[in-house]
């Protein structure tokens, strides 16, 4: 089996500011993510976006400037010789309509335990609200919660160092 690293989005991988971010243009990505995800990937772990945009819903954006954010975000890891494994992300929002793939709901995370057979067990989830953490702990994953722009370096050292120890 994997392990793997969640990550939410906004707040954790780019600079969360309390609106949608609804261009390339304003993901700017916090610091620390590349060196992050390279320590990740090459401790072993599968490294995995789950993401509410229900910016999508509301009409505020689109997937192909999701597309072209994530984009972005895969050309800046490049120069850190790093990438993200996959990006999972629901367009939905609760005044738009209902949904199971919205944090704090799970869908995403099954989807993406079941796809790349994961280990609960030894598999993590950084996010920066409460709802990340209740879709962590409704599938079984450790849940860490971060202050939101935080730099995550030495949370995700401190993730390879006691998967070293086991």
């Amino acid at each position: 089996m994997n392990k793997a690293v969640f990550l939410d989005r906004d707040g954790v991988i780019n600079k969360e500011t309390r609106q949608y971010t609804t261009c390339v243009e304003d993901f700017i990505i916090n610091e620390g993510i590349g060196e992050s995800i390279k320590l990740l990937k090459d401790s072993g772990f599968l490294v995995i976006i789950i993401s509410n945009q229900g910016g999508i819903a509301k009409s505020l954006y689109s997937h192909e400037d999701v597309l072209e954010m994530h984009l972005k975000l895969c050309e800046y890891l490049y120069i850190y010789n790093t990438a993200i494994d996959d990006f999972y992300y629901c367009p939905h929002h609760p005044d738009i309509g209902l949904c199971l793939c919205r944090k704090p709901d799970s869908l995403l995370l099954e989807k993406a335990i079941s796809r790349y057979n994961i280990s609960i067990e030894d598999s993590y989830f950084i996010g920066d609200s409460e709802r990340d953490m209740e879709a962590a702990k409704k599938v079984g994953i450790k849940g860490i919660k971060i202050n939101p722009n935080e730099n995550i370096y030495n949370i995700c050292k401190n993730i390879c160092n006691q998967n070293n120890r086991e």
